[in-house]
Order: C-alpha cells, then sequence, then structure tokens
C-alpha cells in the first residue's frame, strides 16, 4: 500500500476549475487505485500559518509515503515525497493582470518547492515549456495528465433560446480577452441576430456593447444547465490569451458545441477538434464565428466528431494516470 497525503483544503484563492479537480481526484482515486490509501490534510486558507506550518505537520503525523498537492498554493517545507500539480502559469505570462506580491511569491516559495517535487503533474504539453522558462523545473520530471469529464447518464437537451447564440463559460479576467469576442461578434452582420452569451452575473459594462443580438448573462448555472446551453451553442468561444487546459472546452465538445477557441490557449490534445484563430486577431475571429453560423449542419458533424474523438478524456483516467505516478515516486 502506498499512504497518500492529499491537500484536501478547498481554499479561497482555488478556482471553480481546480477544485472541480482536487475534488474528482479523491472521488475516483479510491475506485481506480486500491493499493493507494488516501489520506485527505489540511485546513485553513492560504499563506497562513495553517498552510505553512500546519499542513506540513499534519502530513507528518499521517506517516504518509508520498504527499500531492493539486494547486500551487504549498507549504515551503514538506516531511515527505511529494507531487504538484501545475495547471497553468498565467500570472507570470501576464504579470500586469495580478496584484505585485503575485510573481515575487510564486518564484520565492511556490518555484523551489516545484523544483525539489519528485515529479510536477500539468494538464496540458505547452505549460511544460513554462515551468522551464518561470520556476526552473526539470522537464524530465513532468508528467503530462489532461483533465476529464464524467459522462452524463443521458444527452444533454439542448437549452431552449429565441434566437443563435455563441457562448462563452468562465470567468472575465483580462487574460481571457473577452473584448476581442465581443469585438468580433459586435461584427457580425446585423441579420444574422445572433446573441452572446455569457457565464456569470451581468455587468454593465459588456451589456453596453451593440451586436446582431444581445449579451445574455446565464448568472449561477448548475452543471446540467450548463450542459445544456452548450449542447444548444451555434458555437462555444475560448479567446484567451494563454491558458491551461481549460475544463469548459472540454465540457464544450463532450456536450456537442462547435468549439472556436485561440491557438495559444488551445490544449494540444484537444487542438485537432477545434476551429484555431489567432487569439488578437478581431476579423479572423468574426470570421470564424460566422462560418459556424452559416453552416450549422457542418458544424454539428464537426462537433460530433470532436465529441467522439475526445471520449477517452475522462475522470477515470485522469485518476488512473495520477495514481501511476504515486506509484512511480513511491520508490
Amino acid at each position: 500500500m502506498i499512504r497518500l497525503a492529499f491537500d484536501a483544503r478547498e481554499t479561497s484563492h482555488m478556482s471553480a476549475g481546480v477544485l472541480n479537480y482536487s475534488r474528482k481526484l479523491r472521488e475516483w482515486l479510491p475506485r481506480v487505485a486500491p493499493d493507494v490509501d488516501l489520506v485527505a490534510v489540511g485546513c485553513g486558507d492560504n499563506f497562513d500559518l495553517a498552510e505553512q506550518i500546519g499542513l506540513p505537520l499534519a502530513i507528518a503525523r499521517s506517516h504518509a509515503k508520498v504527499a500531492h498537492f493539486p494547486t500551487l498554493f504549498v507549504p515551503r517545507f514538506v516531511p515527505c515525497r511529494y507531487v504538484v500539480t501545475v495547471h497553468d502559469l498565467i500570472d507570470l505570462h501576464y504579470p500586469q493582470f495580478v496584484k505585485r506580491r503575485v510573481a515575487p511569491y510564486v518564484r520565492a516559495l511556490v518555484a523551489p518547492v516545484v523544483r525539489g517535487a519528485r515529479a510536477v503533474i500539468t494538464d496540458d504539453d505547452a505549460t511544460v515549456d513554462d515551468l522551464e522558462r518561470f520556476l526552473g523545473a526539470d522537464a524530465r520530471r513532468v508528467r503530462v495528465i489532461p483533465l476529464g469529464y464524467d459522462e452524463p447518464p443521458a444527452a444533454a437537451v439542448p437549452a431552449q433560446h429565441p434566437r443563435p447564440y455563441v457562448l462563452y463559460v468562465g470567468n472575465r479576467r483580462p487574460h481571457k480577452n473577452l473584448a476581442t469576442l465581443i469585438a468580433a461578434w459586435s461584427g457580425l452582420p446585423a441579420g444574422r441576430a445572433v446573441d452572446l452569451v455569457l457565464s456569470g452575473p451581468p455587468d454593465a459594462a459588456l451589456q453596453a456593447a451593440r451586436g446582431p443580438g444581445e449579451i445574455v448573462f446565464l448568472g449561477e448555472r448548475t452543471d446540467e444547465e450548463l450542459r445544456r446551453w452548450y449542447a444548444g451553442a451555434a458555437a462555444y468561444a475560448h479567446p484567451a490569451l494563454r491558458e491551461g487546459f481549460g475544463l469548459p472546452l472540454l465540457e464544450a465538445m463532450r456536450n456537442g458545441a462547435r468549439v472556436v477557441a485561440s491557438k495559444a490557449a488551445m490544449p494540444r490534445v484537444l487542438a485537432a477538434h477545434a476551429v484555431i484563430v489567432d487569439a488578437a486577431d478581431v476579423t479572423a475571429w468574426r470570421d470564424a464565428l460566422a462560418r459556424q453560423l452559416d453552416d450549422p449542419a457542418g458544424a454539428r458533424a464537426a462537433a460530433d466528431a470532436a465529441r467522439a474523438a475526445t471520449r477517452e478524456l475522462t475522470w477515470e483516467r485522469t485518476a488512473r494516470l495520477t495514481a501511476d505516478v504515486y506509484r512511480e515516486i513511491a520508490g
């Protein structure tokens, strides 16, 4: 048996995607890896004594052979062999979009912890280069394990909406590049009568944009409701300047949406199944969206092919590959 101390904290600084990753590993690892004895450890938030002192003490008391930190919020010293998951390093690519203390914190505390890890897990091949460039990680210790998707018991029924719509799901941080998407949508001919649907609460500044339809805000939605919106979209847009493996991309594909995405933000494992455009090229975005609207049958056929091609990307697979990493470093 491999006794594993898993940092199960759910803190105020964890995104919805990272929370889901942590929860899915804790759900699936006991199912697929009976030789891994998972012990959940950790309490408190980030950047506090509970993280830097309490968490290492909890790991030591667990007598774990291996520890796994599913986020970058790590203690400086770890009392056993450990694995760190780094989903992306967006904040180091675009330090102008985050608080000034973020980059020094990552370089001073996170970087040496990542360099000391027996293995680093990331979601996408492109992040391997970032780990070397920004944190000095040894690429030979990096394991690329894409995220997964739980197939629902039945196909989603497309959401009913009065007009065709382009969908975006995610936060609205500057690197998400929503300004380009909104400009492209606004540039579509008025006769198309197509809406732009955004997850999250209303935003007066965004709502003021004029286009061939309306900007619709979904607010808070359940996973099942979001699946219906993916299924009914004329296209799913992912305009981010750069990103790791974004779960909404996979969820869009698995629910039958045609994905239009920026090249720099598209995981390599998914890139062959999407329409790829330059993140900053408004005209290219407008034309790519227009093609999906002009040829709904072709877009649907391409979306169906993408759904079939990504069927193997499940949380079960993610957990199995992660357990293989624990076995590899347990010695």
